[in-house]
């Protein structure tokens, strides 16, 4: 096996995979921020991670039940705002001038549509135009219209990277994917500080209605299982933190035994401690959980 693609642990990250600290800060609007600091404020400068399930979101064929997605959109955004309405809720990280970016996974566990229709609409809805509403994934989508994104990864393991979801979700607005796989997967964080995209995510919203726990290249289905869950918060590493806890566990039930991420994800502890976007320990973490409790994993 090549020197490129040992597996290397997270003592080795620690020892040097990345040595200097960016300590870069990421910009937003001031009266996001206000709102981004209410919430945190709710729960002691912890991050807050919503989970919602429910067991009905996905039929006998696992067919996404529409109405039922559109109550889960809801209670996530009600719970993660703290709003009395889903209108208020979408108004306090997005205004009607801003130009909206959706950012959705576009392969292997690709984002489900239905989720991504109906944020558009719900948005919509609130008051943002539909035309400023775009797609804003793909190495070339201009980002320089848009004001604001919305990172809507599906959750899963990943073959180069550990875990694929929110922190690898912007790998193709670096131009060459290919320099951040296998030990150079932790600067990946260093792609939300490029300018084309640093300040501009308001919102993460994760598709776990039906997540895989390993990773490729080639899709296998025995790996993918109806979860029937959504994520949300406005940090990114705390979302990847509990979304590899979600995966971990199924994977060790999967075995019956512990069965580790490999190659290590180690692009979650240095999105926290190296790019400073947000909180990679479950302690500093707050996690709410609505609705279906059964094989939870966490």
């Amino acid at each position: 096996m090549s020197s490129r693609k040992r597996l290397i642990t997270r003592r080795d990250f620690i020892r040097g995979t990345i040595s200097a600290t960016l300590g870069l800060s990421l910009f937003k609007p001031d009266w996001v921020q206000k709102s981004i600091a209410e919430t945190q404020k709710n729960v002691g400068n912890k991050s807050l991670v919503v989970l919602v399930r429910d067991q009905n979101v996905l039929d006998g064929q696992l067919k996404v039940n529409r109405q039922v997605l559109a109550s889960m959109v809801e209670r996530l955004m009600l719970e993660l705002t703290g709003k009395k309405d889903i209108k208020q809720a979408w108004l306090s990280f997005f205004s009607p001038k801003d130009v909206v970016g959706l950012v959705p996974t576009p392969m292997m566990n690709p984002t489900h549509q239905e989720l991504l229709d109906l944020i558009k609409e719900s948005l919509a809805a609130a008051g943002i135009p539909e035309t400023n509403i775009r797609n804003a994934q793909g190495r070339n989508v201009d980002l320089a219209p848009m004001t604001a994104l919305i990172s809507v990864p599906g959750l899963k393991a990943h073959w180069l990277t550990g875990i694929g979801t929110v922190i690898k979700n912007y790998i193709l607005f670096s131009g060459a994917p290919r320099n951040y796989h296998y030990e150079d997967s932790a600067k990946l964080g260093e792609i939300w500080h490029l300018p084309q995209v640093k300040g501009k995510t308001r919102l993460i919203i994760v598709d776990a209605l039906r997540p895989v726990c390993d990773k490729g290249p080639q899709f296998d289905p025995r790996y993918r299982w109806p979860y029937k869950g959504l994520l949300a918060s406005t940090d990114p590493v705390a979302l990847d933190a509990v979304g590899l806890k979600i995966i971990q566990a199924k994977r060790d039930e999967f075995r019956g035994e512990p069965w580790p991420i490999s190659p290590p994800p180690i692009c979650i502890e240095a999105a926290d401690t190296v790019y400073k976007l947000g909180h990679s320990q479950l302690a500093d973490i707050e996690l709410k959980t609505i609705g279906w409790k059964e094989e939870i994993l966490i």
